[in-house]
């Protein structure tokens, strides 16, 4: 079931999670947050990275590398199912955005370049996300 909120609700939601100041036009404008600005772009602690907009798991930290984009970087999603790809003609470009399956937060793009296993590169904004140390 998909989750739906208000403007205001969504922003009151982010308000309190302490979620960075540009997550919600990430999150729900589908915005792009500036690269090598993140909060999670060079992090490196074993745990899970979530939707911060509804909690729900995307990556596992064991699956992050370092791309040089300056975004965080995932080869594959936690759970399958979890993302959702939508076809992205924005910007004069043709991309495959990555949103929330569960809430249908903007997580940022999926491109074919990433390594082994995969080939992929989850290329996320940490705004978008909300990490869970490992217990």
């Amino acid at each position: 079931m998909k989750i739906e909120k208000t403007e205001a609700e969504w922003r009151a939601l982010l308000a309190a999670k302490n979620a960075e100041p540009v997550a919600y036009e990430v999150t729900r404008k589908a915005a792009t947050e500036r690269p090598f600005t993140g909060r999670y772009e060079n992090h490196w602690l074993p745990g899970q990275y979530a939707c911060i907009c509804c909690g729900n798991t995307l990556f596992n930290a064991d699956t992050k590398f370092d791309a040089g984009c300056g975004w965080p970087s995932f080869y594959q999603e936690a759970v399958p199912g979890a993302i959702r790809e939508i076809v992205d003609r924005s910007h004069g470009m043709i991309r495959t955005e990555t949103v929330c399956a569960q809430c249908g937060a903007h997580l940022g793009h999926v491109f074919p370049d990433g390594p082994a296993p995969t080939g992929l590169r989850y290329c996320m904004n940490s705004a978008s996300l909300q990490f869970k140390a490992e217990d």
